[in-house]
């Protein structure tokens, strides 16, 4: 499994506190916002809707929350104009990164964005400066509370996925993003927890670092996370498990 996801896992599993659910809250209610302005409020028929609402839920948003911002999205929220974003960067040890933002106020943001760079001592560059370094693909993860990865990992090829990666208690499947929601459908079906689906900009080739630079690293992916306006952040750093277990947060 890739770094970043493993990281991500193991955020997950630790779970947050109830400042940071708030403010991850905030930002699935922004998404769904801009989702259902963009393609309608009927997750039947707008996917990136459906994606979003996925997330609140896998997130334990309630339901309200939901369907205030759908309601907010389809009704128009003129007082609410978001513009997504995508910046790039260089981070310690010579990671790429990139962040994906969700905005209603573009100068705030990229300053917030060049700041968290600065102090982890990298620095934010120019549209396309990283970008080559990474593909675009849908990703789902795929617990495997107890069954064998290998088998998950062919039922998930049988379903049309072009790539698999067995992790410690995870799977993570690999699709061409026109192939996200078909793959996902195909194994919810089989009766596999799809835990996350998602479209994501997945490294060509990662980065391995040592301890302290993965820490630097982290340490700037966390910062940047935790801005307001920063929904998505993908790095092409290669994290060990032991710069993660040590890592203090």
């Amino acid at each position: 499994m890739s770094g970043h996801s493993k990281w991500s896992t193991i955020k997950r599993q630790k779970g947050a506190n109830d400042a940071k659910r708030g403010a991850i809250f905030t930002k699935l209610s922004r998404e769904i916002i801009q989702a259902a302005k963009q393609g309608g409020g009927d997750p039947g028929m707008n996917f990136k809707l459906r994606l979003a609402i996925q997330r609140a839920k896998s997130q334990n948003m309630p339901n309200d929350n939901i369907e205030r911002a759908v309601a907010k999205g389809t009704g128009g929220a003129a007082d609410e104009q978001l513009d997504e974003i995508q910046y790039e960067g260089y981070g310690p040890g010579g990671t790429a990164i990139i962040v994906a933002a969700l905005t209603d106020n573009r100068n705030r943001t990229v300053a917030e964005v060049r700041h968290q760079f600065s102090r982890a001592g990298g620095n934010l560059g120019e549209n396309g400066s990283v970008a080559w370094q990474f593909e675009a693909k849908g990703l789902i993860t795929i617990p495997t509370n107890g069954k064998d990865g290998d088998d998950l990992a062919l039922q998930a090829i049988d379903a049309g996925a072009e790539d698999v990666d067995v992790g410690d208690g995870m799977v993570e499947v690999k699709t061409e993003p026109s192939n996200l929601e078909p793959v996902r459908k195909a194994l919810e079906s089989s009766g596999l927890e799809i835990e996350n689906a998602d479209f994501a900009m997945v490294p060509k080739v990662t980065v391995e670092l040592d301890t302290k630079a993965a820490h630097q690293v982290l340490r700037l992916i966390e910062g940047l996370e935790d801005l307001e306006d920063v929904q998505r952040v993908y790095s092409n750093a290669d994290f060990s498990d032991e710069a993660i277990e040590s890592y203090p947060g």
